[in-house]
This record gives structure tokens, sequence and C-alpha cells, in this order.
């Protein structure tokens, strides 16, 4: 016969263990959060807002859904978004974009407990398929100063920066910091100034991931052959169906080649859509017509963009080593007012509609 005394001592030390054992699983939880939020949120829900410091210096104010005045950042991380885009040009003309305006603003996103991905586009204005112009600092200088250059400029980025995401460059079909890394014409160039910007990188952080990013679909796989002696880590692909084609299969189709060719990460780096085909200012939209559109599936109305973007979502989510998607100019409301010749050619395609209120769209970026 058992003991009752015994039994009662018995079940009383197995509570106390199991008390014990629930308090240090409950510590040891709450001693690594960063690492659980990390490992569950590594999906990239981006939004390039590079203009909003200097849309900031203005009068501009953003609203929730609700119709109450909020911080844009809060807005967003609140629906969702993890990951900012910020533009960095090397010497712009005005401040904005340049280095310290880009460093306060990556410390704001940090604050909000948001990562950063740097756009570099190692120029002083924008770089793209049709302009990659070499800083004028940078301009007459040998090559091994340029390479030295690129190392110190990317160093000092790195140390005062430190983003978890760095794109080298920024649409860079054909090449960069032209002409020294023309991609036709001196290919080996263009591997060696990579290089010479990754290898900084990796010298300061393993951590902070490295993208390379091509404009379209067309060509892009000849492209990333051309640089496949670079040490990088994603491949970004811009896709904007007024430029790059209205058939989101042959989006699908070229992310899944790519990644079984070049067995990379990759990412839709940069997309956007329209809510509407009007406007809020007397300046042009570059999205205006019914033909830059994919009818009927996605028509310019609050409910088509946000339906855009979730296909473009969906799109990565299926793709292999797909790990996410940024919209491209998601704070370029009019901010000069309605009789403006000099507004925004961007306000259709925001994430906020004419009266400066976040639009369905933001439902996208949900964890």
């Amino acid at each position: 016969m058992i003991n009752q005394s015994k039994l009662i001592f018995h079940f009383s030390l197995l509570l106390l263990l199991f008390s014990c054992s629930k308090t240090e699983l409950a510590s040891s939880t709450k001693s690594h959060p960063i690492d659980v939020v990390a490992e569950s949120d590594s999906f990239i829900r981006g939004i390039d807002i590079s203009s909003l410091p200097e849309i900031e210096t203005g009068n501009t104010s953003f609203f929730s859904s609700l119709g109450i005045k909020t911080d844009l950042l809060s807005i967003l991380k609140d629906r969702g978004v993890n990951t900012i885009r910020i533009r960095l040009w090397k010497d712009p003309v005005k401040e904005h974009s340049g280095f310290e305006e880009v460093k306060l603003f990556s410390q704001r996103v940090h604050q909000m407990g948001m990562k950063v991905w740097l756009t570099v586009h190692y120029s002083d204005t924008w770089a793209d398929p049709g302009h990659q112009q070499m800083p004028v600092v940078w301009s007459n200088v040998s090559y091994s100063n340029l390479k030295d250059s690129l190392n110190h400029y990317t160093t000092k980025i790195m140390q005062e920066i430190q983003p978890e995401f760095i794109q080298i460059g920024n649409e860079i079909n054909p090449g960069m910091l032209l002409p020294a890394g023309e991609i036709v014409s001196r290919k080996d160039q263009l591997v060696d100034l990579l290089n010479t910007c990754t290898q900084a990188v990796r010298a300061f952080s393993n951590q902070t991931r490295i993208v390379i990013h091509f404009a379209g679909l067309e060509n892009a796989s000849w492209f990333f052959n051309q640089i496949s002696e670079v040490d990088y880590d994603v491949m970004g692909l811009s896709y904007y169906p007024i430029w790059h084609g209205k058939d989101l299969d042959v989006l699908q189709n070229t992310l899944n080649t790519l990644v079984q060719t070049y067995s990379k990460d990759i990412v839709v780096a940069e997309t956007a859509y329209p809510f509407t085909l009007g406007w809020n200012d007397w300046t042009n939209n570059v999205v205006g017509g019914d033909d830059q559109l994919i009818l009927p599936d996605y028509p310019a109305s609050p409910e088509g963009q946000k339906q855009f973007v979730n296909r473009i979502r969906s799109i990565v989510e299926n793709t292999p080593r797909g790990i996410g998607f940024i919209y491209w100019g998601g704070e370029l409301v009019s901010t000069q007012g309605p009789e403006s010749t000099q507004g925004s050619t961007w306000e259709n395609q925001a994430v906020f509609d004419f009266t400066n209120k976040e639009l369905p769209v933001l439902e996208a970026f949900h964890k």
C-alpha cells in the first residue's frame, strides 16, 4: 500500500518542478525576443519612401484609414511593412538623399523596429538604365584611386548606417560608374568595381545582405551571367507593367528561371500600380491611360491596386528562394497643391489617396 503522506509529497514535488520548468522557459523566451521575431518575419514586405524627409520639410500630413493624422512610418509599421528602402546619392545638389539625411532617416527606421534597405546609387543623382553618371568628385581620378574611393565610401556607409540590406548600384543594366564600369566593353572592370564594394561590406558585416539590381525581365539572365563572379546574396528585379510587360506569368517564369540558374535568393526590388487615372495637380503622371494597365484583372482603382500588389506578393512567395517585394514611391503624394505644374508624377501610384489618407493597398503588407 502506498503511504498517503509520501504520495502527497511526491505530487507536490512534481508540481514544483513543473512550475520551475515553466518559469525557466518563460525567462528563456523573454531573453531572446529579437531572434524569435527575426525568424518569423523574414519575408520582406517593403516600401521605398526615400523622399519622405524632403516631404516632411513642408506642411504635408498623412492620415490613417480612420482619418487620424499619424506619422507615416507608424502607419506603415502598423500595416505590416517591415523594411524601408532608402536611396543614397553621393553629393547631391541639395541635401536630400545625401549621406547625413539618409543616416538620420535610417536611424528613425531602426528605432521603429524596421529594417533598412539602402540603395547606394554611386552617383550624385538618379541612377537607372539610362543614367549611370560617375560622381563629380570621382570623375577625373585614376582607376586605382576610384577603387580606393569606393572602398572608403562603402566602408563609411557600413560603419555609420549599418543597413540590413545594401544594394550596390541601382538598376545597373548598362553597368555602373560609366564609363569605367560599362558592362559590354569593360565587363571585367565592372565585376572588379562591384567586388570592391562587396568586399567593403563583408569586411564590416557578414549579416548585411548584398543586393544586385536589374530593371525588367528581358535580358535579366544575360545580365546576371555577366556578373557571376561578383560576391553578392540577392538578385533584385524591377517590375512595372508600363515598361516590363503585362504578363504576370512571364514574371513568375523569369523569377523561377533565375533562381534555378544562379542559385541566389530573389526579390522584386521595385514595383507600383495606380489607384486611379485621375490627378491632383497639373503635372503629367507617369501612368495615365488604360493601355498602361493590366486589364480587366487590375483596374486603376483602390481595390485594383491592392489586388495587383497581392499578386506580386503571391508570385514571390511561390518562387523558390523568393524573399520579398518592395513597393516604390509609396510616399509620393502631390505636395504642391492642385494648381501646381511642379507636383508629383507618381501621385496616383502612392499608397495614400489625394487627401493623403492610407489606401487599401497597405493591407497587402500584412504579416
